[in-house]
């Protein structure tokens, strides 16, 4: 297959990208930057530089391509909506050149709020009209099915490896910016997480399989507790650990006091049996021991 890669030189992106040529895939690769471009011709893809923005441009390599992974999202935590925005229009345009084909399409989302505490998330729930979250790529996806798109939702943990580990990569630029690390009340609440080769493994089975309407969980491990998360990070950076009450939270995390003390606990057992996924990288904590401290 031709598969038309968004994001394609970002931390899932490149091992994606290197994870579907190795299979036997041909990539085109979304490339903002002439070092992203050079990265993806190093990994053997063709390159199409441009942005989310430019719509007409994902069409058009959308329309020449027989799948589409759309892992682009512009991390702008100081207007995350208009980032939301973004995304959205993209994966509507992604969709219109997909429409009433049989070319796949899988979209990215998150495992943020699916499931109450105690109670780990799965493939069957879905996400409620009131979601407090702003990010609608899911909802837009599938959104897209009665116009005739193979849409697909890979929803994904803490992904990682000794160099960047989701959410907590900001978390730990928290940290050090402290001069201390924390968790809020007992640190039981619980982040899931897979390896980034892992990951990009998930998502070439995905495509490969092009099934409709489909939700994956891209969850290796079920849920880490944010205590020893913390710990680990505050063994390795050699920075003092110490629990603070919620009512603290937003003064110590700023703009990520809705995440610290969220659980987001997610199974992937449906996503194993229908694609044949078996997890088999570093565990979180491992790649957290190894920490690439001068990186950050």
């Amino acid at each position: 297959m031709r598969v038309f890669v968004t994001g394609a030189t970002g931390f899932i992106g490149l091992p994606t990208v290197r994870e579907l040529i190795a299979a036997g895939h041909d990539v085109l690769g979304l490339a903002r930057s002439e070092e992203g471009a050079h990265a993806l011709a190093a990994a053997g893809a063709e390159i199409q530089r441009g942005t989310l923005e430019d719509l007409d441009s994902l069409r058009t390599e959308a329309e020449a391509s027989d799948a589409v992974i759309h892992l682009a999202f512009v991390h702008d935590w100081s207007n995350f909506a208009a980032s939301c925005e973004t995304d959205r229009r993209a994966i509507e345009a992604l969709g219109a050149a997909l429409a009433g084909s049989a070319r796949p399409l899988i979209v990215t989302g998150g495992l943020a709020g699916l499931a109450e505490p105690g109670r780990a998330a799965t493939e069957y729930d879905q996400i409620p009209p009131d979601f407090p979250f702003p990010r609608v790529s899911e909802q837009t996806a599938l959104a897209l099915l009665p116009r005739g798109v193979r849409a697909s939702v890979m929803r994904l943990p803490q992904v990682h490896d000794t160099a960047k580990q989701g959410l907590i990569t900001p978390l730990i630029a928290i940290f050090r910016e402290k001069g201390a690390c924390a968790y809020v009340g007992d640190g039981a609440s619980h982040w899931p997480a897979a390896h980034v080769g892992d990951v990009a493994r998930l998502y070439r089975l995905a495509i490969e399989k092009a099934e409709s309407g489909a939700i994956y969980h891209a969850v290796a491990e079920e849920g880490v507790t944010m205590r020893d998360i913390v710990h680990a990070i505050g063994r390795r950076l050699d920075l003092p650990v110490r629990s603070i009450a919620p009512d603290e939270a937003q003064a110590f995390f700023g703009r990520f006091a809705m995440f610290a003390a969220l659980d987001m606990r997610a199974s992937s057992v449906r996503t194993r049996g229908r694609l044949e996924w078996e997890p088999t990288g570093p565990g979180l904590i491992a790649d957290l021991e190894q920490l690439q401290v001068a990186q950050d």
